[in-house]
């Protein structure tokens, strides 16, 4: 592979990039062998043993015993072991050997390097280098280092071209979409925090609220489990109520709709600077070559290796047509392996949710029965932040799990190309990840409180666990606080804390293994040529990961956002951070990658689009049916005596007689209020106990209903309309790329016909020649030099 951080000089200074001997030919690829020790001679501690040192001290000892005392007896059981490991290590040796004799043949340069010895010659050179590294002229690397990753310059704009010059297109674009997004989230992150405020600001004014919050209403709520859960006041949930008006206002489905429209707007401003870069970069006419995966040279087959598997060695079987022969696997049984494995996976993930369910009953349960009046008390508050954390690390955990699953499935495909490996797995990893992600979310949002049942008449699951209800306010404050705890614990955990921390903890094991002091470690490290150095980095694993974290993002920004208008602000926060993070470890942290080259982001591309067109839809539902918005409009326009929101909240509430509970359902405390409760109310419409239809559907359910179902239908039209219009309305290409295209097309076709025209001229000025006249020849026959 090339070597990774094989830095371009200015005009000043020495030669570009790492040489061989002779100082003149350049180093393309630097290939690296991991040589396996006999343990018997190894080195506990050290993790930069030098191999010479160790060969001569083996045959010093091999001497001695030779000489002095016979060898003592060993196990031959270990015996047995060091041989097959012995076995091992020439059988790699011999493949080293043959693989390298095949590139020489194809006509490759090699030259060894085995190490380098630590004697006076190395101790005078590592001094001249601390002389004279000061004088050294800047290089990409230390401006990338300098203006790109550091975080005292998060408020500057990447340098794009220079981490295209460096990495290469494919990383340049990623970083490229990655300014481009974190800065179209400025203005989202402006309105949210805008909608958050003015939820805020009216919170005082919201007559359902104050309703719920008046202790003249003097409202017996019914029990909210069955035996421990007693009768309990309406005003109790006041805080609930208040807190759910930050979120739940007219100023969300505003929010609604400008998040959809920017989205539109995000994916056009990104294809207009990506088509500007293609430009730029000289990529408009660039077409990706499809590479296959079952290549026929050992060359392409290390080069797929080193960029897939980052692999020490590669088996291969060479035949006298120098070709490799590699078997590969029928495709169908292992697609349908995948598949039928994915859709476990996915059953998993339901599974774990529904035991986040019954983890929620049970505790609420519980608690109602605990003596503790602090426990007691704050009930709805443990209840719903112990689950979301839980759903955090179940998350976590699982997001690990699902990515190295999603890999080996791709595996067993035997996809026949590079860019159908990278989909594949890309579409496993993505399916997987957000299924695990969004889960608890999709049922809090649309599933929670919706098949309940009534008192005296409740759904049961697994025996005696009643399906959960929502809080009088509704689900969407626990929707929010889901969102707000997963997003935030994903982005500070698993994409800061992880990529900050893991490097950090495995170059510490390093040092630990290492029996030098920092002043030899430091010495060390000035004999090292930049390839050795660059061995010791980590290996990098790809854009993968990298675009996921954000796709994952992307989702929680758009998607739910009705629910939680702050999403965006924490997403900005998170990228500025992320932005400078990611350039700090392309520079520092791991290997230089192979450069390659991209006209766009692939795939990625078309998963934020049916992103962005899916976000309609969910916060469609989510505003009709998880929000009071629709139950409030319906009410102040038809049923409200006065027009207003007064009432509204008796409206909403039903009326069971206690005399209708089921046997064994009953609460065990009765009197908890103080008195003897006859009728307690719940949240629904259903008709009364003393009706001729008890308990039944009422016709304000329909009517509500009905207007859900008719503001889902137009939302979601009107909000695409929208934004098919502004996908109209903005050109993919700018105009002055569209000109200069169009004027480079013109000077082409103009030299295509001066240079047609130039040729019929010379085509017209044989064939006006004269048969009988003779022909001018040269004077001599030698050839001429031109």
């Amino acid at each position: 592979m090339p070597s990774p951080h094989d830095l371009p000089t200015y005009e000043a200074g020495p030669k570009q990039g790492p040489t061989f001997q002779d100082g003149q030919r350049r180093v393309d690829y630097v290939l690296t062998y991991h040589i396996q020790k006999p343990q018997s001679f190894r080195r506990k501690t050290s993790h930069f043993g030098d191999y010479r040192i160790l060969r001569s001290l083996r045959r010093s000892l091999s001497m001695m015993r030779g000489r002095d005392t016979p060898p003592p007896k060993e196990d031959p059981e270990v015996a047995a072991h060091k041989h097959r490991l012995d076995y091992h290590e020439d059988d790699k040796r011999f493949r080293q050997t043959e693989f390298e004799d095949n590139l020489r043949e194809m006509g490759l340069e090699l030259e060894k390097d085995e190490g380098v010895s630590y004697d006076v010659v190395e101790r005078i050179n590592l001094f001249i280098r601390k002389a004279t590294m000061l004088f050294y002229p800047l290089l990409s690397c230390q401006i990338l280092y300098d203006e790109w990753a550091s975080y005292s310059v998060f408020y500057k704009y990447q340098p794009i071209g220079l981490i295209r010059k460096y990495f290469g297109e494919k990383i340049g674009l990623y970083f490229a979409w990655l300014g481009v997004y974190t800065q179209m989230l400025i203005p989202a992150a402006i309105v949210g925090a805008i909608v958050f405020l003015y939820g805020c600001a009216t919170v005082d004014n919201d007559i359902p609220s104050m309703e719920i919050c008046d202790p003249r209403n003097n409202i017996t709520m019914c029990p909210l489990c069955d035996r421990a859960c007693s009768y309990w006041k309406l005003k109790t949930a006041c805080g609930t109520a208040r807190a759910s008006h930050l979120f739940d206002n007219p100023a969300t489905v505003f929010f609604s709709i400008f998040m959809a429209l920017w989205a539109a707007m995000f994916m056009e401003h990104w294809k207009r600077r990506q088509m500007r870069l293609n430009y730029i970069w000289d990529l408009t006419g660039f077409e990706e070559e499809e590479v296959s995966l079952c290549p026929y040279t050992t060359a392409c087959l290390l080069l797929y290796v080193c960029s897939y598997f980052s692999l020490d060695y590669v088996l291969i079987t060479l035949f006298q047509e120098k070709k490799v022969k590699l078997t590969c696997t029928d495709r169908a049984p292992a697609y349908m392996t995948g598949l039928f494995t994915m859709l476990i996976m996915v059953g998993v993930t339901f599974a774990v949710v529904f035991g986040v369910i019954l983890y929620r009953i049970s505790i609420k349960a519980a608690l109602h029965m605990s003596s503790n009046p602090t426990a007691r008390t704050n009930i709805r508050a443990t209840v719903k932040g112990t689950a979301a954390v839980i759903n955090l690390v179940i998350i976590i955990i699982m997001d690990e799990v699902y990515g190295a699953l999603a890999r080996w499935l791709t595996l067993l495909e035997v996809p026949k190309t590079d860019k159908s490996f990278e989909e594949r797995l890309i579409i496993k990893t993505f399916v997987l990840k957000f299924a695990n992600a969004f889960s608890p979310i999709v049922y809090l949002a649309f599933f929670r409180g919706r098949m309940v049942g009534r008192p005296g008449d409740y759904v049961y699951v697994i025996g005696s666990y009643r399906m959960e209800e929502c809080a009088h306010a509704g689900c969407l404050m626990e929707l929010c606080i889901q969102l707000c705890i997963t997003m935030l614990g994903k982005q500070l955990i698993q994409n800061n804390l992880f990529e900050i921390g893991i490097p950090k903890i495995k170059k510490l094991i390093r040092r630990r293994k290492s029996d030098m002091d920092s002043q030899q470690q430091e010495d060390y490290n000035m004999t090292l040529q930049r390839h050795e150095k660059d061995h010791f980095l980590g290996p990098f694993v790809g854009l993968s990961p990298e675009y996921m974290e954000m796709i994952i993002q992307f989702g929680m920004v758009t998607l739910f956002v009705a629910s939680f208008p702050l999403a965006p602000l924490f997403a900005l926060l998170n990228n500025i951070i992320e932005i400078r993070l990611d350039a700090k470890k392309f520079v520092t942290e791991v290997r230089r990658p192979i450069a390659a080259r991209a006209k766009d982001i692939g795939i990625w591309y078309n998963l934020l689009r049916g992103l962005s067109k899916v976000a309609v839809i969910v916060n469609a539902f989510v505003i009709s049916f998880t929000s009071d918005f629709i139950p409030r409009l319906v009410y102040q326009y038809m049923y409200s005596p006065d027009g207003s929101m007064h009432g509204f909240v008796n409206h909403t509430l039903s009326y069971f007689n206690v005399s209708d509970f089921q046997p064994g359902t009953a609460p065990l405390q009765p009197m908890h209020l103080g008195y003897e409760v006859q009728i307690c109310r719940y949240k629904d419409y259903r008709e009364t106990p003393w009706s001729n239809t008890p308990y039944d559907l009422s016709k304000e359910f329909w009517a509500i209903l009905a207007c859900r179902l008719a503001f889902v239908v137009v939302f979601q039209n009107v909000v695409m309309l929208m934004s098919d219009f502004v996908d109209w309305l903005i050109p993919d290409i700018p105009k002055d790329i569209s000109l200069q295209i169009h004027k480079e097309k013109v000077l082409m076709v103009e030299l295509f016909m001066k240079e047609e025209e130039g040729k019929k001229l010379l085509r017209d000025s044989h064939a006006n020649q004269s048969p009988l006249q003779p022909r001018s020849r040269p004077a001599s026959h030698t050839p001429s030099n031109c």
